[in-house]
């Protein structure tokens, strides 16, 4: 704010005289000639600085407390006033209600509904400021209800929206998924597990099978069903390690039936990978195909 910036502009002047008299007071004790700055007195120069300090100020009046410029000498009243009298803070109260009045309608409210559902207007105007006048006043005819309750309520809600609208927006990712899944499985080179995961060894390796507990050293291709690559370690010419219970739910249950050596293709649902979760360039409620090589067990 360009009043802010002249404040910030005169304490910088201000450190640098205070800066500028400890090298006078320095250069005093080396008996070096002092310097002669001072131009004006030293009220000319406080005259100048606060008047200084006041540009941008009725642009700031306007814009933080919406102080008109016909109302300027309402403001000098207050300034030269100093302290508020009983009048003047019940009015600074009601003028504080006002501005918040405004923010509720124009800024919380359209906010929480386009949160909801990407609209301005899903919230019942008369129903928000009853409530939110009743949680200021403690008096509440409507919901008769503990505020614990009241805050279980608008949690419960906004999740219920979230859901609905994840599904609008990405419901289609997780019919798809099931719709290919149900087609691989078909295929008899594709096993299932009770949790759903896919998998199809292209490679049975004869090592250790390593614990949850454990780190693996595996190389890897990850994509979505419309074989889209977002991941590959291939290309990046270097492995991956990480504890087998550190990745998604798919990954850790084949790792830790995977024996060292082995290089299997993943079929993982969306809810062994990342869910409703956007993650990167996996979009969400996506089924997820990896190529998976586990090179080593890192003891």
């Amino acid at each position: 704010m360009k009043y802010a910036k002249y404040l910030m502009m005169a304490l910088a002047v201000s450190m640098s005289l205070t800066a500028g008299a400890k090298a006078k007071k320095k250069t005093k004790k080396a008996a070096a000639p002092v310097e002669v700055v001072d131009t004006v007195s030293v009220d000319v120069f406080s005259y100048a600085f606060g008047k200084a300090n006041t540009q941008g100020l009725q642009q700031y009046l306007a814009q933080r407390y919406g102080v008109e410029p016909a109302y300027m000498a309402d403001f000098l009243a207050g300034f030269d006033q100093g302290e508020m009298s009983e009048a003047d803070k019940k009015m600074k109260a009601r003028l504080a209600g006002m501005e918040i009045r405004s923010q509720v309608e124009t800024q919380m409210m359209p906010q929480i509904s386009k949160q909801i559902n990407d609209s301005v207007d899903i919230l019942n105007k008369e129903q928000f400021i009853a409530g939110f006048r009743a949680g200021i006043t403690g008096k509440d005819d409507v919901l008769a209800i503990t505020d614990d309750s009241i805050q279980t309520i608008v949690r419960k809600q906004m999740e219920y929206y979230e859901k609905v609208n994840m599904e609008r927006k990405y419901g289609a990712n997780r019919k798809a998924g099931v719709d290919f899944l149900a087609q691989n499985a078909k295929k008899d080179s594709v096993k299932t597990t009770k949790s759903g995961l896919q998998y199809k060894v292209l490679t049975q390796g004869t090592g250790e099978v390593p614990t949850a507990q454990q780190r693996v050293k595996v190389h890897y291709r990850g994509t979505l069903i419309d074989g889209t690559e977002f991941d590959s370690s291939y290309k990046r010419g270097q492995p991956a390690t990480f504890g087998c219970s550190q990745v998604i739910k798919g990954w850790t249950e084949a790792l830790t039936m995977m024996p060292v050596g082995s290089k299997w293709m993943l079929y993982i649902p969306q809810e062994l990978g990342y869910g409703q979760r956007q993650s990167g360039k996996i979009p969400p409620f996506s089924t997820l195909v990896f190529e998976v090589e586990l090179l080593e067990i890192v003891k």
